[in-house]
């Protein structure tokens, strides 16, 4: 089969289970979905990237797969994670409510559309508390029908970005009530969504939240599509940014923006998303004006266009671990 008719139907699921350290656990998760239980290898699917971060001891495992092949790889990572990973003795400064706390499904075909992948999450999510008893899981885009509420608002919801949290009293879209060892997943569909944390030279985290919150969609000036945290990280502190795709015509950030935002479309309608310069750059603004240097930024995964690109190349030569060859 060619690259163009295998990319026509590819789904991608970026992964977030709450382990980094233990890096042959995390790689045993991302074997899982491509390895069946007989030990073989799964046609039709890869692992694109395994991105860990230590302090925040979480993972984002890249899996793409035809829409009809995705929903098996990813139930097969997420039993494997759910019998790994003990919430009760997690540990990491990033916020987390599950063993998955995330499986987000994104449209990387012409022949994919977002009703597709809300359904798919939907099927999932129900599979999910099904083959794995005592699981619960709230769900958030296409597949929280038929509000479509978005993943920041459905945390919200859920008390995702307090630091302590009360388990018992949290409402499951799908399944019992969350209990300490899985906690509660979200699963959902949404356009593709991108992660890039810039670090900046200070350990004073009251300026990073300065910059989070000037940096945030909901700001007057902030950047379309991007949403916000700031984290202490290995001795600075990281601006953590999720970059949603936004639909519509490419915005233009300031008069000083040149440069053209990445597209790409999902059933005849373009998406741009805000280049990591662009996020860099208005990093390297916001703490310059209180004197503070950014020291590098990352980036977890690919672009939408260069997470198909791969997926098409891998699948067709059949490499299942394709984050072995990134290494």
């Amino acid at each position: 089969m060619s690259c163009s008719s295998i990319g026509r139907q590819l789904v991608a699921c970026l992964l977030n289970i709450s382990e980094a350290r233990r890096k042959d656990l995390v790689e045993t998760v991302a074997r899982s979905a491509i390895i069946d239980k007989y030990g073989n290898q799964r046609e039709g699917i890869t692992v694109l990237n395994i991105f860990n971060d230590l302090d925040y001891n979480r993972s984002v495992i890249t899996i793409v797969a035809s829409i009809h092949l995705i929903k098996e790889a990813i139930l097969s990572a997420c039993e494997s994670a759910c019998s790994l990973i003990d919430m009760n003795t997690h540990d990491g400064i990033h916020p987390c409510m599950g063993a998955v706390d995330l499986v987000p499904l994104y449209p990387l075909g012409e022949d994919v559309g977002l009703d597709d992948c809300g359904k798919e999450a939907q099927a999932l999510a129900t599979a999910l508390t099904e083959r794995v008893p005592g699981s619960s899981a709230f769900l958030f885009g296409w597949a929280d029908s038929p509000q479509h509420r978005a993943l920041a608002l459905r945390r919200k919801q859920m008390g995702w970005f307090r630091q302590c949290h009360d388990i018992s009293i949290i409402q499951p879209d799908v399944g019992p009530q969350p209990n300490n060892r899985y906690g509660i997943t979200g699963v959902g569909a949404s356009p593709y969504v991108m992660n890039c944390n810039v670090s900046i030279n200070t350990q004073d985290l009251a300026l990073g939240r300065y910059v989070a919150s000037a940096l945030r969609e909901s700001s007057p000036a902030g950047v379309p599509g991007v949403q916000v945290m700031a984290l202490p990280h290995e001795g600075a502190v990281e601006i953590a940014c999720n970059v949603e795709s936004v639909c519509g015509q490419s915005p233009l950030f300031s008069s000083h923006d040149k440069e053209q935002w990445p597209s790409f479309s999902i059933e005849g309608h373009k998406f741009y998303h805000a280049p990591a310069s662009l996020i860099t750059a208005r990093v390297a603004e916001l703490a310059g004006q209180r004197g503070v240097a950014i020291k590098g930024t990352a980036l977890v995964g690919f672009t939408p266009r260069e997470c198909k690109r791969l997926a098409e190349g891998a699948i067709t030569k059949s490499i299942g671990e394709f984050w072995r060859e990134l290494q």
